[in-house]
């Protein structure tokens, strides 16, 4: 009683198992997700203020 599990998967055959029909849409919308969930934490997030970075302070004009 073996089980043989076969050649291990490559690349290659990974990325023809993600490109056939029913596979490649559930891959398509996960890449969608993982975009949208990526661009709305970067959104998120407040940048760093350095002092060099901050407007210079105003004054009454001279006259």
């Amino acid at each position: 009683m073996t089980e043989d599990a076969g050649p291990p998967r490559t690349f290659k055959s990974l990325l023809r198992w993600a490109t056939t029909p029913p596979q490649a849409w559930g891959v398509y919308l996960l890449a969608l997700l993982l975009i949208w969930l990526i661009s709305f934490y970067a959104g998120t997030l407040k940048p760093k203020k350095t002092p060099d970075a901050s407007p210079p302070t105003v004054t009454a004009p001279k006259t």
